[in-house]
């Protein structure tokens, strides 16, 4: 199983909670269709195809080296969540532009994003529950 070092994957956590937050206070729906075309291209081209962790590699190039790693299969599980409530954000935005719900879909993966830098992984509970069903 191919592990992803843990700098890369809190790198990215943190730039959602950032971008998404920052969507919000200057209400502009266009911050998270970035973050879900960076979300989309990590998810078809892997982890270091994502903008953030690029613009995150050179300072974290001595941390990286020898850090624990989190499973492929279950970030991709995460992302493919993620990628799929900033597709229905931006629905969402489509459908009516000024309103709250595509911030608030966004805020659903800001807020699973802040729980995993604090050590509670949302959707690897989500991704275990679902693998224990399927047995």
């Amino acid at each position: 199983m191919k592990e992803i070092p843990i700098p890369y994957v809190r790198a990215n956590q943190a730039g959602i909670v950032l971008i998404v937050v920052l969507a919000a206070v200057l209400r502009q729906p266009a911050l998270i269709a970035a973050l879900w075309a960076i979300q989309v291209l990590g998810l078809w081209q892997g982890i270091r195809a994502n903008l953030i962790v690029q613009l995150a590699a050179p300072l974290l190039r001595r941390r990286v080296a020898g850090a624990p790693g989190e499973s492929q299969e279950l970030l991709r599980f995460n992302n493919a969540i993620a990628v799929l409530l900033l597709t229905l954000s931006l629905l969402a935005f489509w459908l009516n532009p000024g309103g709250w719900l595509g911030y608030i879909l966004a805020g659903f993966v800001a807020v699973a994003a802040f729980a995993a830098l604090c050590g509670f992984c949302i959707g690897c509970f989500l991704y275990y529950q679902f693998k224990r069903l399927r047995k």
